[in-house]
């Protein structure tokens, strides 16, 4: 989650979840999308709220929509998602 300057917007993120279910470390996904792996630690850690081109490069690389990757509001826990699709 990034606390925007001057902004109270938090960028919430599920990029941790799709990574480990592709077996991909974070290197290879900042090699895969053009940054350092240490963008990919801040970004999981929601110490760093991406730029439009980077979320756009994840989703593409995910191949998902940006707002399956990153949202405004905190995601529904998977489980929660599992138990109630409606949600």
């Amino acid at each position: 989650m990034m606390q925007s300057k001057g902004s109270s917007s938090v960028v919430y993120n599920r990029l941790s979840v799709f990574r480990a279910e592709r077996g991909l470390s974070r290197k290879d996904v900042a090699e895969k999308v053009g940054v350092n792996p240490q963008t990919i630690g801040y970004l999981e850690r929601g110490d760093y709220a991406p730029s439009v081109e980077l979320a756009l490069k994840l989703s593409a690389l995910f191949d998902l929509p940006v707002e399956h990757l990153f949202s405004l509001k905190p995601f529904t826990p998977l489980a929660q998602s599992l138990r109630d699709p409606e949600t």
